[in-house]
């Protein structure tokens, strides 16, 4: 981009911020502030259905008038359930009542659903302005089963000619009536292809590579790919969430991926990626053009929970303007469960919410045509699974939303594909993911995260691998993208006759293919010596790279097999993990304190325990404040066990961070309370009250802050922590409602990752940022 578009610029949360957030901490209606229409979780029972009645005419009848809660939670109680719809209150409390709320749903007509929005904002604003009033016109007299049997039962070509004219509503209405065998027959028969390519058609199913890295090291990023490439995997973006979101470290990871695309001449075949915030990215384009492709934003389907992730419908409709002329356009990712669990649901179903993402999407991709009338690339990933069991908890579950989320899309008109995923304290295994994929790939959808082995090696969650792609494209006869696939035969991973060559799984193979594109004269051995010093380096670093396989093609081999099912032991066991007496008593002026969290299981089952501070917790937190009298420090350091108390126990984990990070902060000159506050079961909103408290009478335009370390999701070896830096003036304090929105984040932090020291510089240098004072000194490679 030429020019900056917004002038009252904030670097945001990044993806993987609010994601870890969203695994760290959960929200129900503790605090009023986000309480907006829940009812406190208790089930919905609807019972004494009449023949032919509707929803509405059911409110009527036993409200006594229109009631716009009990109206959310029929439409609540049709769907399968979830543990997200029951904790803000619309699930249904057996299957008679969801039974009976789907036989009102079903007699119910669109006009009257649409007349009656669930939830009004500027979204649903912006998605009836971009909902096609002549399709609407046509269908407006519908029942909705009657919308369900035309769907099932009508073409691709008339249901395409009705689709625009369905707002994300009646959209989301439509997977609530349908099992999950009609939900794959609507997706088997409805494709949305990217301009210009084969990408979401049928029979194709392609792959975003994440090569993730736990220090947004290029030699990581690198290896990963060619990995990918050595399994012929990876077509629709190269997609890197990066631990470092500064422009710097930014930038650094996209030239490494702008190099592999464009080393291999693949720029009009496959665009990358770095997963920053939206403004982040704008802000490399501007400083490095041409070092930014496919620009990426995650979503939320309500205007108060897009503030928390730092976004409008304005500023992401300008940035699709900005896109004038550009083959590719936006990346968006989206999952159910994101608004609940940051307190903005407003009353309303998951799945509704998630309809509501979609169509923000499309009435993005409106605004893209306008600026590039040839097509401009535009995709959506849904995260099904990654929040954790507060959203849902089985395999089974997990199903189920991905076929509910893959119908909304494709009848949004998007291209959409699957993150079919898992967090290590939910109860799906590493087997339950293949089961799940068997489930899901009947319909169809365009494409999947791919890694080198399920586990991600820094975002600590399970999802699929690059031989899952193999296994799943034999099985249902998918295709990659042809452009890409000519491209795997060009490397000779796959040959002439479209099998797979003696170098398919060999990544040293594709490293010498890239080695020689660059021009190198060297021979086949030093290249080969070379690179296989740079896979042990890569691997030393906590990255895994498949190489090879088992008994079938698409296994890992078995010594890397069995180091993942390690891994994922280890995860479980640091868990349940607990901080022992021992280490609390040895944390310097240590004040422990609990959350409302009764044990490890009620902490992990019930998130919102762990953010509600206990009353004895209140009355410590208090003697601290009143030991400051008039000399208030700046800052607390709060620590807590998160999900991973191993992360905060580890030898040179925490005490190293405490040293380096008081010794900073005294050299700078900001005095910080001599506590350290260290919290058994605490989630990161446990912080933020712990400052309302110890900063509600500060000085209203002093700056006053809290340092919140916190053990990340367990799953990876590093057993890392995170930083959560919440700088306020006292007047922001104390108000109270403190949340995500003004936190930055420093992760993954451990002797094997981010270095504890290196963490409390970078801590630093983000508090320096937030009081105004310029600094440089952010961590980066290359």
């Amino acid at each position: 981009m030429s020019k900056r578009l917004f002038s009252h610029h904030r670097d945001g949360l990044t993806r993987r911020d609010l994601l870890v957030m969203a695994g760290a901490t959960a929200t129900l209606a503790t605090y009023s502030h986000i309480a907006k229409g829940a009812s406190g979780g208790r089930p919905i029972v609807i019972n004494d259905v009449k023949d032919g009645e509707d929803v509405f005419a059911y409110v009527g009848r036993t409200k006594g008038g229109f009631d716009q809660t009990a109206y959310q939670q029929v439409i609540g109680a049709a769907n399968e359930f979830k543990e997200g719809d029951q904790a803000i209150g619309v699930g249904a409390a057996d299957e008679a009542s969801r039974r009976n709320a789907r036989a009102l749903l079903t007699n119910t007509k669109i006009k009257d659903l649409y007349e009656h929005p669930l939830f009004e904002d500027d979204l649903q604003r912006l998605i009836w302005q971009t909902t096609d009033q002549a399709q609407h016109e046509r269908v407006r007299d519908w029942s909705m089963g009657q919308l369900k049997e035309f769907l099932l039962t009508e073409s691709e070509e008339n249901i395409k000619a009705l689709m625009n004219g369905l707002t994300s509503d009646t959209i989301g209405f439509v997977p609530k009536l349908m099992s999950n065998e009609e939900l794959i027959a609507v997706s088997q028969k409805v494709f949305n292809v990217m301009p210009g390519t084969k990408m979401g058609s049928k029979g194709y199913m392609g792959a975003r590579i994440q090569p993730n890295s736990p220090t947004d090291h290029p030699d990581d990023i690198f290896w990963q790919v060619f990995d990918a490439f050595s399994y012929a995997t990876g077509d629709i973006v190269i997609g890197t969430n990066p631990v470092d979101s500064t422009v710097n470290s930014v930038v650094a990871v996209e030239r490494a991926l702008k190099d592999i695309v464009d080393t291999f001449e693949l720029g009009e075949v496959i665009p990358w990626c770095v997963l920053a915030h939206i403004d982040v990215q704008s802000d490399v384009s501007e400083s490095f053009p041409g070092t930014v492709s496919t620009m990426f934003q995650s979503l939320a389907g309500t205007d108060d929970c897009n503030k928390i992730f730092d976004i409008t419908n304005e500023k992401i409709l300008k940035y699709a303007r900005a896109k004038e002329g550009e083959r590719y356009g936006l990346y968006f990712e989206t999952g159910q469960g994101s608004e609940f669990t940051n307190g903005a649901a407003n009353g309303v179903d998951m799945m509704v919410l998630e309809s509501r993402k979609y169509g923000f999407s499309r009435a993005v991709g409106i605004e893209l045509a306008k600026v590039q009338p040839r097509g401009a690339w535009l995709h959506v990933n849904d995260v099904a699974g990654f929040i954790g069991p507060e959203v849902f908890k089985s395999r089974e579950q997990l199903v189920r939303c991905c076929l509910e989320d893959m119908v909304m899309g494709k009848l949004h008109g998007l291209t959409i594909g699957l993150d079919i995923c898992t967090t290590l304290h939910m109860t799906v295994s590493l087997e339950d993911l293949d089961w799940c994929q068997d489930q899901i790939m009947p319909a169809n959808p365009a494409y999947l995260i791919a890694l080198p082995t399920k586990n991600d090696p820094m975002l600590s969650y399970l999802t699929t691998s690059f031989q899952d792609h193999v296994r799943v494209r034999d099985k249902f006869g998918f295709k990659v993208n042809d452009a890409m696939w000519d491209f795997y035969k060009r490397i000779g991973i796959v040959g002439k006759d479209n099998s797979y060559t003696a170098n398919y799984g060999d990544p040293l193979w594709v490293y010498y293919q890239y080695r020689l594109a660059k021009g190198d004269g060297r021979s086949k051995d030093a290249i080969y010596v070379e690179g296989g010093q740079k896979m042990r380096e890569v691997e030393e670093r906590g990255v895994d790279l498949a190489i090879g396989h088992g008994e079938q093609i698409w296994d890992l081999n078995p010594t890397l097999a069995a180091k993942v099912k390690d891994l994922y032991d280890d995860a479980k066991q640091s868990l349940w993990a607990e901080l022992t007496p021992a280490f609390v008593a040895a944390v310097p002026d240590v004040v422990p304190v609990r959350t409302l969290s009764k044990d490890r299981n009620d902490y992990i089952a019930h998130p919102s325990t762990g953010e509600v501070l206990s009353p004895e917790a209140l009355t410590e937190i208090e003697k601290i404040r009143a030991s400051w009298g008039d000399d208030m420090p700046k800052g607390q350091i709060v620590i807590s066990d998160g999900l991973n108390a191993k992360a905060i126990m580890d030898d040179g984990h925490l005490a190293p961070y405490l040293e380096e990070m008081r010794r900073l902060l005294a050299e700078a000159g900001v005095p910080m309370s001599d506590k350290n506050i260290m919290v058994t079961s605490g989630r990161v909103r446990a912080g933020y009250r712990i400052g309302e408290v110890l900063f509600e009478k500060a000085d209203p335009n002093s700056f006053r802050g809290i340092l919140h370390i916190i053990g990340e999701r367990p799953g990876t070896m590093h057993h890392a922590y995170s930083v959560y830096i919440t700088v306020a003036k006292g007047r922001r304090w104390s108000e109270k409602g403190i949340d995500h929105d003004i936190t930055k984040l420093v992760s993954n932090v451990a002797d094997t990752a981010l270095a504890p020291k290196e963490a409390a510089r970078e801590t630093l240098t983000i508090i320096r940022e937030i009081v105004g004072k310029a600094v440089s000194g952010s961590r980066r490679y290359g």
